[in-house]
Parts: C-alpha cells; structure tokens; sequence
C-alpha cells in the first residue's frame, strides 16, 4: 500500500503565481512534478492498493494524470470528500486518488466551531496564546463573527470564526480571530478544527506549527478512509 501526498501549490487556486495552463502545473512545475514521482513509486512498487491526496483544483489535470496512471498499469478513481461529513468542524474538500472507489461512512451529526474549542484542558500542548502586530490587534474587536479583516492589508485571511457554524478551509496561512475573545486561535485550537487529538505535539516555531496543522490531511477523515481501504481489503482478498 502506498498512501502520500504531493505538495498542492502549483494546483490551488488560491495560489496566484501558478502556472497559466494546468498543464505546465503537472509536467513543468518541478514542485507539481512530484505527483508523476508518486505516480513513478506506483510503477515500481506496484501495490495492491494507493491514495493519493491533494486540492480539488487538480482535477485541472485529471486526463493527464489518468494517462500517466494507465501508463503505470492502472485505472483510477477520483474521490473528492468534504472533512465536515467526517466529524471534523470546517469545511474542507480534498480529492483522494486511488485505484479502488473510496466510500468511507459519513458521520450524521456536523460539529461547529465551539464543538471543537469550548473544553480544551488546561495545560494542553501548543496552547500558548501570542499576540499579533498591534496594527491588527486593534482592529480585531471590530470583527463580527464570520467577518474577515478587508483593511488588514496582507493580513486579510484573519476571520472571526462563527462559533455554531463550521470553519472555513484551515491553511497553513490561516489565522483565525477566537468567536468569544479578541485574539487569535492557539496552535492548539486550530489543530482541534483538524480533528486532531490533544497528546498529538507540534514542534518548532509557531508559523511552522500553524504550517504543520493546515497542510495535514484532517485525522478523522483520514481514519474513516483507512478503515474503508481494510474493510475492502479484508473483503475482497486483496
């Protein structure tokens, strides 16, 4: 089994210097390029059964990336799942690549924001609150819930979370404002609108902490597709 994750920059929208035509994105973008090196590892190893995870914006390139997997001596399917129907509290799709169809059980009951945040015990790792430029410390009162800081300048991904209704998509560069207190959210409360667990620890700096939380794949969604791959697995005798 081969389970990754190539980098998405050069495929999210939200990245504004990636290449014009999605094609550059996969063959000529040396970052893009190491989907073909998952693909490559697929090739070699061939397993019995691959997950490849990345932004829905890569479907830009489905047909290449269909006939370079054929090439490889598979078909593929292309799961796209929302992590809110899998008990994590944003809303978050992802596509799944894999060479079986991927049908993990949804969750009935969606979390929100203060599902997440409203029991954190004290002393939790990486809950440290920190105080951000003053520039934009003075404005934060000013949020409304689910409002986003137009006039921070390039701080215009700061959003007051609406503590009954699921979070945006968590980035790497996302800094979100507390429902309830003029601050911004701790490693830690960030990572609970991941699914992650407390004794989960995330080290270095705090950027590079944030970085750690917003590029995972949500453990909750993560755990319900491992658990389909074994119960298929056990199955079918693969």
């Amino acid at each position: 089994m081969i389970i990754g994750g190539p980098p998405c920059e050069p495929f999210t929208a939200i990245n504004s210097r990636r290449r014009e035509h999605p094609r550059d994105r996969l063959y000529k973008d040396p970052i893009g390029r190491l989907v073909l090196e998952f693909i490559r590892f697929v090739r070699e190893l061939k397993p019995k059964v691959f997950v490849m995870e990345n932004v829905p914006q890569i479907m830009e390139v489905e047909r290449y990336i269909r006939r370079e997997f054929e090439r490889a001596g598979y078909d593929v399917y292309f799961n796209v799942f929302n992590a809110l129907d899998y008990g994590v509290p944003q809303v978050r799709r992802r596509v799944f690549i894999s060479n079986i169809e991927l049908k993990p059980r949804k969750i009935r009951s969606r979390k929100r924001v203060w599902d997440a945040l409203r029991d954190i015990p004290p002393g939790a790792p990486n809950n440290e609150i920190w105080n951000p430029p003053s520039r934009i410390a003075r404005k934060i009162p000013y949020l409304r819930w689910g409002e986003a800081g137009q006039r921070f300048g390039r701080f215009q991904n700061w959003i007051r979370l609406h503590p009954y209704k699921p979070a945006p998509t968590v980035r790497g560069n996302s800094r979100f404002i507390h429902p309830f207190e003029d601050r911004p959210l701790t490693v830690r409360e960030q990572a609970r609108l991941m699914g992650f667990p407390d004794y989960f620890v995330f080290l270095g700096g705090r950027n590079v902490q944030f970085d750690s939380v917003g590029e995972a794949v949500p453990p909750p969604l993560a755990k319900a597709i491992a658990d389909f791959i074994l119960s298929t697995i056990d199955e079918q005798n693969l």
